[in-house]
């Protein structure tokens, strides 16, 4: 027992890191439009969400981690393009891409929208984005201590701003709980799964592990079990934080619509229920906070994303990366938030099946000796359905791309994909035995 509460004393820290790390601003937005939306269907809605919010991400953490935490190297496996390729994508994602553009649209639609009286015009958004880009290019090309230290006070900040947002909707809810509305009707478990995809963890898990292992190592640890253990430790720490955070959010969004009406976005949502709850003051405090967060995970991001690209291209300099990336992700960022993620998704769809069955064949890719082979078809399957429902979700329709693809089992689950990776697996496995079997009969 005691030898338990020393390791416990010893590693929360690298858990509460974590949790920081995974718990960004955009994340905010997703729960309580979700509960919104799910009303009565509240449960197996968020179920499904946990699953690709929390518990994928923290697997992939713990993948990642047992591999030595480098995502370019463990995906290189397959083949040394696709390292490049697959981590250049990975690193696009969740940085100029999708993750920062949102950090400055969250910024506009929870601290700024709220005190316009007409939101519609593009002029406030433009005006918000580009003094918020500005500030974070300062700082990401200018790297100080002032970002880590304000991050490290605005996690719990931010912890107990939802804290008392949940307490408050307990204690005197906003309404009752409304029907369901869209596909959470008939479908609420593979709709939260789905929208689990959004928070993009999956994604930042394959990023962060080298982050903990970096961590742990710093601590004098160098025995990779040891490391493998603490970073258990920290991911359940992470997904225990994270999943009170969802669920809170989710069911502030739940009691909201009777007061606040329904929105197309969470953020308005959060800032709407905010409002309801506390008046004026929550809502000025949420926002504030909110901003705060933004910026450290957007400089944080454009810093991640400029070094990667640096290592990458050593011939372009980390400040010319800063740049692009930040100057993109304001333009980007323009779209307004509810489109932002209406262009997300369809990407999400096809790429987060892809790094799921890596990570789980990553976890157990001793079992046939990494063989590039056993990688690359249940890649290659995975790819060939997540590809068709990315393209179904940007609204587009093949006919006999559908008609394949909509016969595969727990494919009305959105898990179509499942499957054909364990079939890819098995024919790579035995072409791997094959191909073993007769360089052995030869030599």
């Amino acid at each position: 027992m005691n030898n338990f509460r020393k390791f416990v004393k010893d590693n929360l820290a690298v858990g509460f890191l974590l949790f920081a790390l995974f718990l960004g601003a955009g994340n905010i937005i997703f729960p309580p439009l979700l509960g919104q939306q799910a009303g009565e269907n509240f449960i197996p809605a968020i179920i499904g969400f946990l699953i690709t919010g929390v518990g994928l991400p923290l697997m992939g953490i713990v993948a990642v981690a047992k591999n030595g935490g480098d995502l370019q190297q463990i995906s290189s496996r397959i083949h040394p393009w696709f390292g490049i390729i697959f981590t250049s994508i990975v690193y696009l994602s969740i940085g100029p891409f999708f993750a920062i553009p949102r950090t400055g649209a969250v910024t506009y639609q929870i601290g700024i929208a709220p005190y316009l009286s007409n939101s519609d015009s593009w002029v406030p958004l433009f005006i918000t984005s580009f003094i918020f880009f500005a500030v974070c290019l300062y700082l990401a090309i200018n790297p100080t201590k002032l970002v880590d230290r304000i991050g490290k006070v605005l996690t719990p900040a931010l912890l107990m701003v939802i804290l008392l947002l949940a307490i408050k909707s307990v204690i005197t809810p906003m309404g009752a709980i409304q029907a369901a509305q869209g596909e959470y009707i008939h479908n609420a478990f593979s709709k939260g799964f789905i929208e689990g995809y959004l928070t993009m963890d999956v994604l930042a898990s394959l990023v962060f592990g080298i982050v903990i292992v970096q961590s742990i190592q710093a601590k004098g640890i160098i025995d990779r079990a040891k490391q493998v253990s603490i970073t258990i430790f920290a991911g359940v720490v992470a997904a225990l934080g994270l999943s009170f955070v969802y669920i809170s959010l989710s069911w502030i969004g739940v009691t909201s619509p009777t007061v606040t009406g329904y929105f197309d976005d969470g953020g308005s949502v959060i800032a709407a229920s905010a409002k309801a709850l506390y008046g004026n003051a929550g809502n000025i405090f949420l926002s504030l906070v909110i901003i705060l967060a933004c910026v450290t995970t957007a400089v944080g991001l454009i810093s991640a994303n400029a070094t990667f690209f640096t290592k990458l291209f050593p011939k372009i300099s980390y400040k010319t990366f800063t740049i692009v990336f930040t100057i993109f992700s304001f333009i980007v960022s323009n779209f307004g938030l509810a489109k932002l993620i209406s262009i997300t998704l369809p990407v999400l769809l096809f790429i987060y099946p892809i790094s799921i069955v890596l990570m789980f064949m990553v976890m157990m890719d001793k079992a046939w000796n990494r063989a590039p082979i056993v990688y690359t078809l249940a890649l290659a399957a995975t790819a060939f359905v997540s590809l068709y429902d990315g393209i179904s979700g940007a609204g587009f329709e093949i006919k006999w791309y559908a008609n394949i693809v909509g016969t595969l089992p727990l494919h009305d689950q959105s898990l179509g994909w499942l499957i054909p990776a364990i079939v890819g697996a098995l024919i790579g496995w035995v072409i791997h035995l094959m191909t073993k079997s007769a360089k052995t009969v030869t030599h």
